[in-house]
């Protein structure tokens, strides 16, 4: 079946995902929503990887598309104002480009050029406005995109998104260290280290600018709610490995749970491959009653007068996106060119990535 209703190319194809790979009730039971502000999302975020100079101008030409970074972001925030969506987008891609700085630091040794890049992000992500103008590419797009999606909500909600992302960071230096060291952590340190590195927090923070609401403590901390955001994240995450392991194995990684599995769990790699993937679909299921439990106690919060209504809605809303988050980054991984490892003329070198380190000239 196709990714979206009606094609994002130009010239529509199905789909066609690997039996290894594929998840009948992703297809029959999570339907695929879009914004529909996406092509307009997909140009603009196109034009903003341009003037901030995140890839070589024929780079972008040729591969931002395929990439279809804003493809993942308009099917999951589906009912966000244009501007949100638009300010997640470009996060968003600036966030795959940071990712693959990160790795193309770690394979060139380039210790460093990262150990500064991240005192630098830290930095811009307290005071945005103060590197707007910073001479790395990757630091000025980065407080572009912060300073935007401060914007929208509270200062309580800008302190919680940079609480969040200073983990992240600080995430991504372990992960730096593991690789340049050849540590393969074991399994429940790998989980927890992946809900950092992929940003869990992150991702749900975003839900609620999408809703036009900060949600208070008692809702976010609800069990419900909270079981909810961390099973789709999970799942996320752990197909992300599940799809990512031929390229990683390619390229020598140590993270990946498939990895860690093999490893510490002894498993063989076909093992460890329906390990990974017994996870993914326990991640559904449990979703499956989080989001019904979840819903109940949106109904709850609805005690007939305005602020009720509106905070219902409001994790309605926010729900409705978690699920979505399963069709589209289900889709995503078989439509971006970011894991078609086969059609790469060197398995562990993107095409789309530059070697060069782009702050550090």
């Amino acid at each position: 079946m196709q990714a979206f209703p009606h094609s994002t190319t130009a010239t529509p194809t199905a789909i066609v995902v690997p039996p290894s790979l594929a998840l009948p009730v992703i297809e029959s039971a999570f339907p695929r929503q879009l914004h529909p502000y996406w092509p307009k999302l997909q140009e603009n975020t196109r034009l903003w990887l341009l003037e901030k100079r995140f890839m070589p101008a024929a780079k972008v030409q040729e591969y931002a598309d395929g990439l279809c970074y804003t493809d993942l972001m308009a099917g999951y925030y589906t009912g966000a104002p244009e501007e949100v969506l638009q300010a997640i987008a470009d996060y968003s891609a600036w966030f795959f480009v940071w990712d693959d700085r990160h790795d193309r630091d770690i394979v060139h040794g380039r210790a460093g050029d990262w150990r500064r890049l991240r005192y630098r992000l830290h930095a811009a992500l307290d005071a945005p406005r103060h590197h707007l103008h910073h001479p790395d590419p990757l630091v000025a797009g980065f407080a572009d995109s912060v300073l935007r999606l401060y914007g929208f909500l509270p200062h309580s909600w800008n302190q919680r998104f940079a609480r969040h992302f200073h983990a992240v960071i600080e995430a991504y230096d372990r992960e730096f260290r593991n690789r340049t060291e050849g540590y393969i952590p074991g399994v429940e340190e790998y989980l927890a280290l992946r809900r950092l590195t992929f940003a869990h927090w992150i991702w749900t923070d975003l839900l609620e600018p999408s809703a036009g609401c900060e949600l208070p403590d008692a809702v976010r901390k609800n069990p419900d709610y909270r079981r909810a955001a961390l099973l789709s994240q999970e799942f996320a995450a752990w197909y992300n490995d599940l799809c990512s392991l031929p390229k990683e194995i390619a390229g020598d990684e140590v993270h990946n749970l498939g990895i860690s599995l093999i490893t510490h769990a002894g498993l063989t790699l076909e093992e460890a491959v329906d390990e990974v993937r017994r996870r993914v679909e326990e991640c559904i299921t449990g979703f499956l009653e989080a989001e019904r439990n979840a819903l109940r106690f949106a109904r709850e919060i609805d005690d007939g007068t305005t602020g009720g209504k509106e905070l219902s809605a409001a994790v309605r809303a926010c729900v409705g996106n978690m699920r979505n988050w399963f069709s589209s980054v289900y889709w995503f991984h078989h439509e971006s060119g970011r894991y078609m490892v086969d059609s790469w003329d060197d398995r562990s070198t993107p095409p789309y990535v530059t070697n060069e380190a782009a702050g550090e000239k």
